[in-house]
């Protein structure tokens, strides 16, 4: 038992010696015919080894052991790779992007965010980056409306549209929270209640341009609308 023992141990040895050793060229191209036949297991085994024995140092390399550690599950890998090809600047916003969304995986909510911030700063405009950071404060007011925090609410919808103006799902719960904070106020303030429903009014205005009627989701959006436009002109 002793001697199997230690041939297992030796076969291991072996093994891990003739992997960190084998020649990065063949590794890369192995890995590289890994990933395109979406064996990503394979392809991220040789990446990452040979960026071991790289010290880390290809960028394109790393980017795609990335993708590949994201393809097989394993968001500690692929936050490790991912910001090897940030800090190297290599496709820099899909790079920020699959951080992002392993910090996201990882379930770090505050580095998640920092690094979307940080991306859109590097890579100002992209679109993937922006929908994505703005999403998240549209989740944020979602959470704060349904923990009854209105005026949380309110504020992260706001800054959802500072990031997106557009962003029709912040208009449409900005637009909803105002006119429904109004609807109440008008039982004691009709003063107070007209304000409201003017701020909302702007963000309804704003929302429907941006929908598209043929759209089941979006027509039943435009007809909640136009209810609310009908009701708050009646008020003003």
């Amino acid at each position: 038992m002793k001697k199997l023992i230690l041939s297992l141990a030796l076969c291991c040895a072996a093994t891990n010696f003739f992997a960190q050793n084998a020649d990065p060229a063949q590794l890369v191209n192995e890995g590289k015919a890994a990933l395109e036949s979406k064996n990503y297991q394979v392809a991220f085994t040789k990446f990452s080894t040979y960026l071991t024995q790289t010290n880390n140092q290809d960028s394109v390399i790393a980017f795609n052991c990335g993708v590949c550690a994201d393809k097989i599950k394993k968001p500690a890998e692929a936050l490790k790779y991912f910001d090897i090809a940030v800090q190297k600047k290599y496709n820099l916003a899909n790079a920020y992007i699959g951080k992002a969304g392993a910090l996201k995986d990882l379930k770090k909510n505050d580095e998640y965010v920092a690094t979307l911030k940080e991306g859109l700063e590097a890579v100002p405009g992209n679109k993937t980056l922006t929908k994505l950071y703005a999403t998240y404060y549209v989740n944020q007011g979602i959470l704060a409306q349904r923990a009854k925090k209105n005026s949380a609410a309110e504020d992260a919808f706001k800054q959802a549209l500072e990031i997106q103006p557009n962003n029709v799902n912040a208009l449409n719960s900005l637009g909803t929270l105002l006119y429904s904070q109004g609807a109440t106020t008008l039982k004691t303030d009709a003063e107070k209640a007209k304000v409201e429903f003017k701020e909302a009014k702007e963000y309804l205005e704003k929302l429907i341009p941006l929908l598209s009627p043929s759209k089941p989701a979006q027509k039943k959006m435009i007809d909640n609308a136009n209810t609310m436009l009908n009701f708050i002109n009646t008020q003003l």
